[in-house]
């Protein structure tokens, strides 16, 4: 009885969320036709870069007028391939200190669940990219999605993915596996080679984003839903230090929320500038699923009483957070009425506490997840809609 309440409170979140059915896992990494997931990066100068996906294509393009206007599109792949770029999946891009530009992106394959990451470099400031190549040595059709991109201050390289090949082998040797996995492959040569993979963590939740962040040491660190015992989907952390050693995964959040599915919605992460971490996330635990944030001590791993924000009436979620100095931002996507609204908080002290929610945009158009990007040291919230096109908003004064 118990689990059949959770079922049903966990499709009454799910409709909360996306305001549709509850659907197969593979339905966020369909080729959609009208795709508006992008991802942006800054370089040193406040050129914006930017990463698309057209009829099969990544296409990456810059702007020098925040936004008002972009170069000419150049093409990544080649080869159409069916590209994963709607909702929680899409192509992600970096920018190094020499120039560089970095892009990866999950090819969806014909077998359901299914899929590889690719990469491809630029090292001539855009003009053009190196042939592109599958990040990971295992080549098994099976799930290789949801991949994430860091670049840390030392140059490494890293790529985090959902991976399910120990689910794969657990069900061929008759052995039970909760969820799937998350695998990881560094690059120390500025993206001509990766190293072998490595996993990260058994019993990931199939379907969320992976959140990734880094500390100026060079460590990675890495948040996302987790399958803890009893099936409870809570948030995990785990830090990928520069020497290598087995990350210790550590509990991030506690809602207790048990469910026998993914909920498409994974968390945000960003470094709490030398405390630990600022986390943003959905929790729907309860009678009163929410969107939550809170820190996380980086030494005694200890969190912070979550604080709920966003209305859920509104469909609140996919939320995005930066840290700069004391200041935090929190960004995340709400619909009122056929409008799409974009809501913030701010916090001046380290996100002890936070601001009122704030209406920084609405309008009658499909809107992409908002993102936060610093640009000169400057923070602004990015919006890609599908007829007004795309927006940068200041939230520095």
């Amino acid at each position: 009885m118990l689990r059949f309440k959770n079922v049903i409170l966990w499709i009454v979140s799910a409709l909360l969320l996306m305001g549709i059915a509850s659907h197969a896992h593979e339905a966020h990494t369909l080729q959609q036709s009208d795709q508006l997931a992008i991802s942006l990066a800054a370089d040193q100068a406040g050129r914006l870069w930017r990463a698309s996906v057209k009829e099969g294509v990544v296409w990456v393009d810059s702007s020098v007028d925040l936004g008002k206007t972009f170069t000419a599109a150049v093409s990544v792949n080649i080869k159409p391939m069916k590209i994963a770029a709607e909702g929680e999946a899409r192509p992600k891009i970096a920018v190094s200190k020499e120039g560089n530009i970095y892009v990866t992106w999950t090819e969806s394959l014909k077998k359901p669940y299914a899929g590889y990451i690719w990469f491809a470099r630029s090292v001539n400031g855009g003009k053009s990219f190196d042939t592109p190549y599958i990040v990971h040595q295992d080549r098994a059709e099976i799930t290789h999605r949801f991949d994430a991109l860091n670049l840390a201050p030392d140059g490494k390289m890293t790529v985090a993915w959902v991976d399910k090949r120990d689910l794969v082998a657990a069900k061929a040797a008759g052995k039970p596996y909760d969820g799937a996995a998350i695998y990881y492959a560094v690059s120390n040569n500025q993206g001509k080679s990766f190293e072998p993979e490595k996993k990260l963590a058994d019993s990931s939740c199939e379907c969320c984003r992976i959140a990734l962040t880094n500390k100026p040491d060079g460590t990675v660190v890495a948040m996302w839903r987790h399958v803890f015992a009893g099936s409870e989907r809570d948030h995990a952390i785990a830090e990928i230090t520069p020497d290598n050693k087995a990350p210790a995964i550590v509990r991030a959040s506690y809602g207790h929320w048990q469910i026998d599915g993914c909920p498409h919605h994974g968390g945000a992460l960003a470094y709490g500038q030398g405390f630990g971490y600022h986390m943003a996330y959905f929790d729907g635990a309860g009678e009163t699923p929410s969107l939550m944030v809170a820190r996380m001590d980086g030494e005694a791993w200890v969190t912070s009483p979550p604080k709920k924000f966003g209305n859920m009436k509104n469909n609140a979620g996919h939320p995005a957070i930066y840290s700069l100095g004391d200041q935090v931002w929190l960004v995340w996507r709400e619909t009122v009425s056929g409008q799409s609204e974009i809501y913030s908080m701010r916090s001046l002290d380290g996100g002890k506490q936070w601001s009122s929610a704030q209406r920084i945009l609405s309008v009658n158009d499909k809107v992409d997840y908002p993102q936060l990007i610093e640009i000169k040291a400057k923070v602004y919230v990015a919006v890609n809609t599908g007829i007004e096109g795309f927006k940068l908003i200041p939230m520095t004064d």
